[in-house]
């Protein structure tokens, strides 16, 4: 078992029950709440040659609307990785979750689940109830992680643009299949452009299936970056700063355009467990293995050596 799984979730009981009460029992219009239990995990990694697994929650977090119900459940949620964590140690780490928007809810959170649960990084959605990364009002927070060195795991969510929710335009498909890379490539490109990543360098972020569409928008959205900015390759520059995850069929179309953009010390297997179902995985896993874009030290780097070097 070789690989190091950066994007996988958990759902204990609690929280599936959660996200029902909170109107979410068809979560960014997924049409049902995928099955998660501790054991089903552990036999999945086996059958996929997963060694260990950073777990997270997925979206829509933890926030429903009620500030003080999300301080709950994400206090919940992270004791529960946690004890997976204690009780599997090399098989699970986690990602602790926040109750963003709640800055204030959230400084505690981080600090608790560093200091108190051993988290592994934190996990951020891609936007907070319309609160994008790149917003003034995330400085504080952003700044704790910086003093942390933290990894921060980035996540889509659904856009805050009402595409398909919310009364918006309804679309024939679930959002998390298009919507996710849009409302992705949207946030990271807000961070970058607002300077996040340059005023708040030991942060070590991590993005979703591939980048998304960054790879393949990332010379047009240098024209955005210059005209705000001034710098030249804002983008291209970040796109090699930031780490990727190779969830979501990235062969064979993504990856290469991944590749051209960015670091490949910084590129790790993800695959979306349980929201993707096993066969998809091990499909893609294969690809991943006898990509020719992946060959000699690149494979067993995106395997297991980067997530090796990120964690210590």
């Amino acid at each position: 078992m070789s690989r190091i799984d950066v994007h996988c979730h958990y759902l204990p009981d609690f929280y599936r029950q959660a996200l029902i009460a909170g109107g979410h029992s068809e979560p960014d219009g997924v049409p049902f709440i995928p099955e998660w239990s501790e054991q089903a995990a552990l036999k999945a990694m086996d059958e996929t040659g997963v060694a260990k697994q950073y777990l997270s929650i997925s979206s829509p977090g933890v926030h429903f609307g009620d500030a003080a119900a999300a301080r709950a459940l994400a206090r919940q949620v992270n004791e529960e990785g946690a004890r997976l964590a204690r009780a599997h140690p090399d098989r699970f780490g986690f990602f602790a979750s926040t109750p963003l928007p709640d800055v204030q809810g959230a400084l505690e959170e981080i600090r608790y689940a560093y200091d108190e649960l051993g988290a592994a990084g934190v996990v951020f959605t891609t936007n907070f109830h319309g609160t994008y990364l790149g917003d003034d009002v995330l400085e504080p927070v952003y700044a704790e992680l910086d003093r942390r060195h933290a990894v921060l795991f980035l996540h889509p969510t659904s856009p805050a643009t009402n595409c398909g929710a919310d009364g918006g335009y309804p679309l024939p498909y679930p959002r998390s299949l298009m919507e996710f890379l849009f409302d992705t490539t949207r946030s990271v490109t807000h961070m970058v452009v607002s300077g996040v990543l340059e005023r708040y360098p030991h942060i070590r972020v991590i993005v979703a299936h591939a980048g998304a569409a960054l790879p393949v928008m990332a010379s047009r959205l240098d024209l955005l970056g210059r005209r705000s900015t001034g710098k030249p390759h804002v983008i291209h520059d970040a796109l090699r700063q930031l780490h990727f995850d190779l969830a979501g069929m990235p062969t064979p179309d993504a990856l290469p355009a991944l590749l051209r953009v960015a670091d490949p010390t910084r590129i790790h297997y993800g695959s979306d467990y349980p929201f993707t179902p096993l066969p998809e995985i091990q499909a893609t896993a294969s690809a991943l293995d006898t990509s020719p874009e992946l060959e000699g030290d690149l494979l067993d780097r995106m395997k297991f050596k980067n997530a090796q070097e990120l964690f210590g």
